[in-house]
């Protein structure tokens, strides 16, 4: 399985500004296994020590930050004498132990010869508690589930890697020859997500079922994180929020309402909860903005919001989504009032062009843009169709009321472009907005 991050990481290993770097992301989205891929293919060794119930590991660093100690008793725990450049130490659920996450300070300052990455899936919740946090000295990178492009690659590695090349040649030609095709991987995208472990079943047995099988291990696996790491109180909270998530998506309007979590709830009993589970990377907190303007975070409404899934799959199985309906048309476009359709775009705009969004609606609710985004020196209005309607009211009021430079609307139409206004495929966006410049 191929993942676009690992250039980063190649990256990051032969920048000279190199500090440790975090990896961060939710549980299963394969941070372990790209730390250990990239160390098995750009280094002579690796140092892997988890973190997890290392009671070891637990005293050495409660004794303090003394760097030949610590390289010690790396070597003791994994037996690999850690040499400057040649190998990689990872430390995996860094948050597990805090003064592990402080020792990356004096790494960086006393021993930047040494090449160090962590991995920690809760470490926004570790921030969150009174972690001496290593400000300015680690480099951060963000690991999604899989992007479109990469679902192609692993599903089929010859064919498939072909296709993505397209879409990253933005080749408008060859994805008009191969729309069909395309737009049944993104049917199938839809249902199975981009989480590492139901990609690789499906691309070894084409088996939904195998897949469903193991969204809802996942989800499983989250339920018990709720409870372990915020007490039974608040995890309960916690789960009350989690599983409102088809509910909020599956209204025309999704802005969240608290009263969808539960009859009579307020912001100020369940905003801790919110926010556990932003930090723990399950969800993506995408804010209104009372004005489409540079920079957009200056114009954020903290009080309105929609509230996003980590990934395509898991809100399919969390929504009950069937399999048969990626076999009918372009229902699973249209399914659920296009949540999974919006849901997937916020993907691609996050893991794939690299983009944060926010969006924008009228006091009247008259007409709403699913995103903006700050991309190329401009606010960018991206509109989300679900199939091949072109109408796009909203896009049009929008426009007429601000004139943007660019402004795009995704669908399963082909690419065409009238002056500023870009109708771009819906398999295409996050590659397209990736690449757009000034």
């Amino acid at each position: 399985m191929k993942r676009s991050l690992l250039s980063d990481l190649i990256a990051w290993k032969n920048s000279t500004q190199r500090k440790p770097l975090i990896l961060q992301g939710a549980r299963q989205t394969g941070k372990t296994w790209l730390l250990k891929e990239f160390s098995r293919t750009q280094y002579d060794s690796v140092a892997y020590i988890s973190m997890d119930d290392n009671r070891q590991m637990q005293a050495v660093f409660a004794a303090g930050f003394d760097i030949p100690r610590i390289l010690q008793a790396v070597q003791l725990e994994c037996g690999i004498k850690p040499e400057p450049g040649r190998t990689l130490i990872i430390f995996d659920e860094i948050q597990e132990i805090p003064l592990a996450l402080k020792s990356l300070k004096y790494f960086c300052e006393n021993a930047p010869e040494y090449h160090i990455a962590a991995a920690g899936s809760l470490l926004g919740l570790a921030c969150h508690q009174g972690v001496s946090f290593p400000v300015g000295k680690v480099d951060f990178l963000n690991l999604y589930p899989l992007s479109f492009c990469e679902f192609l690659e692993a599903v089929d590695s010859g064919k498939g890697t072909a296709l993505a090349d397209v879409l990253r040649r933005n080749d408008t030609v060859l994805m008009s020859a191969y729309n069909t095709e395309y737009t049944d991987l993104l049917k199938k995208y839809l249902y199975i997500g981009g989480m590492p472990e139901a990609v690789r079943a499906f691309a070894a047995n084409t088996d939904f079922a195998g897949v469903r099988k193991i969204h809802e291990s996942i989800l499983r696996a989250y339920d018990f994180d709720f409870s372990k790491h915020a007490g039974m109180d608040m995890g309960e909270r916690i789960r009350q929020v989690w599983k409102s998530l088809p509910a909020q998506l599956g209204r025309e309007n999704r802005k969240f309402l608290y009263g969808l979590v539960k009859a009579g709830a307020r912001a100020r009993e369940y905003e801790t909860a919110l926010q556990w589970l932003s930090d723990a990377g399950l969800v993506y907190r995408v804010h209104n903005v009372t004005k489409p303007a540079l920079p957009l975070i200056s114009y954020e409404d903290a009080g309105a919001f929609k509230f996003y899934a980590l990934d395509t799959g898991l809100l399919a199985t969390m929504s009950g989504l069937e399999a048969k309906t990626i076999l009918e048309g372009s229902t699973i476009f249209t399914e659920y009032k296009g949540a999974l359709t919006e849901q997937y775009v916020l993907q691609e705009l996050l893991a794939q062009a690299g983009l944060m969004p926010s969006y924008w609606s009228q006091s009247d609710s008259k007409a709403e843009i699913d995103f903006l985004v700050q991309k190329a020196g401009q606010v960018i209005p991206v509109e989300v169709k679900s199939a091949e309607n072109l109408q796009a009211k909203s896009l049009k009021s929008y426009c007429e009321k601000f004139v943007p430079a660019t402004a795009v609307r995704t669908s399963l139409s082909g690419f065409r472009q009238e002056a500023a206004f870009f109708n771009v495929p819906l398999y295409d966006i996050g590659c397209w907005l990736k690449q757009l410049q000034p």
